[in-house]
């Protein structure tokens, strides 16, 4: 036992928080040793299910000391009639062991015995449910993911009771040891579609594993495309509709944002609170957003096209107008629009960055005071400032976020060609977009389903949403299949 707490010392660097205690658990000569890390490791678990039953139980009955010293194996014996804590494993190796320990486990040795035993108890400080952030809603659930993988497993067994609900864990990172695992509900999922999740995670070769956001790049399935293949959420609810729809829910442990595979192009504009209000209203709220994707894609592409080379196009009074304004402006309108971009793109990357207290303030202000002093300065237009801050205010209606991320680059490109060929350079960068979107996959399910390929059943539920009487077939571009809404048929015990 001395041998193996030195190589373990050895191993960790003699690191000041792993803590060893040896006690005996006889008068005589029973030497034992228990070794976890301080800080990931629930201390009165620990006490209650470890150390009092095997320091204090097995000295004060006679009967147990000895059965210990006959028993044949005693760490079996000691699983079997003394330890009290929820999980045992045995480990014979330094590799599972220091894994168990830097896990938060406790290992427990014996002298003259070549294994030990692993006794789960862990239990770190870890942050409460909270309402999520970053997608907030005004009717719905107001819990969210948090950073341990337990506590979001738990949360979405919650939402769906269902023994077909399944759940695969596995280690990735060869350094950090990072447990990632996904959930499908059996049945519903389309096989093909986890057997690649499966095989993907099982090809990632990495160091370590921080967060999400390491996975999806690694199994996205267009690198170089600025549009996002794998949704990515931090409510409960949104994950449980997603595996109810035949998706499959990627978890990493150390952060609240949960992966969720296929992703198709309409379900970036499909917010949770859809189903939560009637079907009229939903609808209203998902053409607006639809609409202000359009407005923020190509909204400043298009007054600087007009402007410059359709200025036909423009009534003949708000043209006078246009003009006054534009009078004292050294810049062209393309420049204009660029610079004024780039500036709110400077300013909304401070707001973020700067402390909670004073970011909102830095974004606000400086929004209103550099807008009003260019303007008064002569260096751009008012009619400029107006057309970017409607842009920028549009590109905020998406519910996720990484999709609004994606048009804010495209809008340069697309202000480019404006600038250059006018209406027709517009025309040729939506078409080019549009052909992009429709070769993507994700998954193997076309990223513009069910649009393109169009499938009438599903429009209930894609730029309209429905009554939900009518959506009630379980038929989607994931899984076509109709399935069953009950439980698998009952047997009885045997």
């Amino acid at each position: 036992m001395q041998q193996n707490i030195n190589k373990i010392k050895e191993i960790v660097g003699n690191s000041s928080d792993l803590v060893i205690k040896q006690f005996r658990i006889a008068e005589d000569s029973i030497r034992m040793a228990v070794v976890y890390t301080d800080g990931l490791t629930d201390k009165k678990v620990l006490d209650d299910a470890v150390l009092i039953p095997l320091m204090v139980g097995v000295r004060e009955s006679t009967e147990l000391t000895a059965k210990l010293r006959t028993h044949p194996d005693p760490i079996s014996f000691l699983q079997e009639s003394v330890l009290t804590v929820k999980s045992l494993s045995d480990a014979d190796d330094f590799e599972t062991l220091l894994l168990a320990i830097l896990s938060g486990d406790s290992v427990i040795l014996m002298d003259n015995m070549d294994r030990a035993m692993v006794a789960s108890t862990r239990g770190w400080e870890h942050r409460s449910v909270e309402e999520p952030s970053a997608q907030s809603l005004i009717r719905g659930p107001r819990e969210g993911f948090t950073e341990s993988l337990k506590v979001n497993t738990a949360m979405i067994r919650r939402k769906i009771k269902d023994p077909r609900l399944w759940l695969e864990s596995r280690e990735i990172g060869s350094v950090t040891r990072t447990q990632v695992a996904f959930m499908y509900l059996e049945g519903i999922a389309d096989d093909s579609v986890v057997a690649e999740v499966r095989q993907r995670l099982d090809r990632i070769n990495i160091d370590g594993i921080l967060e999400s956001g390491y996975i999806e790049e690694y199994i996205q399935d267009a690198t170089w495309s600025p549009f996002p293949t794998v949704i990515n959420s931090e409510r409960p609810d949104t994950i449980a509709a997603g595996l109810l729809e035949g998706r499959v829910a990627i978890l990493v442990d150390g952060t609240p944002f949960v992966l969720m595979v296929p992703a198709l192009f309409v379900q970036y504009f499909q917010s949770a609170e859809d189903y939560y209000h009637r079907w009229d209203i939903s609808t209203l709220i998902r053409l607006i957003r639809y609409l202000c994707f359009f407005i923020a894609l190509s909204g400043p592409s298009l007054y600087v096209a007009i402007t410059t080379f359709h200025q036909e196009m423009i009534p003949t009074n708000l043209l006078i107008s246009l003009v006054a304004q534009r009078e004292g402006v050294p810049f062209p309108a393309f420049f204009e629009a660029l610079m004024m971009e780039v500036t709110f793109e400077i300013l909304r990357e401070a707001g973020i960055r700067m402390p909670r207290a004073v970011g909102s303030a830095i974004s606000i202000v400086g929004t209103l005071v550099i807008g009003q002093a260019a303007v008064e300065a002569g260096i751009v237009s008012a009619a400029m400032v107006i057309v970017v801050s409607i842009t920028a205010m549009a590109s905020f209606v998406s519910p996720y976020y990484n999709m609004s991320i994606s048009i804010r680059m495209l809008r340069f490109p697309l202000m480019a060609l404006g600038a250059t060929f006018g209406l027709f350079g517009i025309i040729v960068g939506m078409i080019a977009i549009v052909l992009h979107l429709c070769g993507l996959k994700s998954f193997g399910v076309p990223y513009m389903s069910s649009l393109a390929p169009f499938h009438l059943p599903e429009q209930k539920d894609t730029l309209f949403r429905l009554p939900r009487w009518i959506m009630s077939p379980r038929t989607n571009a994931v899984n076509r299949k109709v399935r069953p809404h009950d439980f698998p048929e009952s047997e009885s015990l045997h």
